[in-house]
């Protein structure tokens, strides 16, 4: 049975796409540990981030980096967070978090509510900033 994510890849599922090319996808993160959080996934469906193939995972940081550069320049932030956790979604993903402390890319702490222009604003500022 496909993820959740290769449904939105598929768009069986709507999704705020900040970026995509042939080989991967990355969109706004629904439930959002700060303004501007996007999740970066392989279009291919690899459950677990380390049995992804090593062109594939490198390749992937580099797309990401990119969408990290361009949410910088679009969310006020010292930085951009990367965490790879893998438990709640069996479809390999990184979290680009913009961070200003530490504590913003704490998976404990309540998240950020956003309405859906909000969303749809973000993800298409941080389209254009690519």
């Amino acid at each position: 049975m496909a993820s959740i994510f290769s449904k939105i890849v598929a768009g069986d599922i709507p999704s705020y796409k900040v970026a995509e090319d042939d080989r991967y996808f990355a969109f706004l993160d629904i439930n959002p540990l700060a303004k501007g959080h996007v999740l970066v996934i392989p279009k291919q469906e690899v459950d677990y981030i380390f049995d992804v193939d090593d062109k594939t995972l490198a390749d992937m940081m580099v797309f990401a980096k990119r969408v990290a550069l361009a949410i910088e320049k679009v969310v006020t932030c010292k930085r951009i967070g990367v965490a790879v956790l893998g438990l709640e979604v069996p479809h390999a993903h990184i979290h680009l978090v913009p961070l200003n402390q530490e504590t913003d890319i704490s998976f404990t702490k309540p998240r950020v509510k956003l309405t859906n222009d909000e969303f749809i604003d973000l993800a298409q500022s941080i389209s254009a900033a690519l």
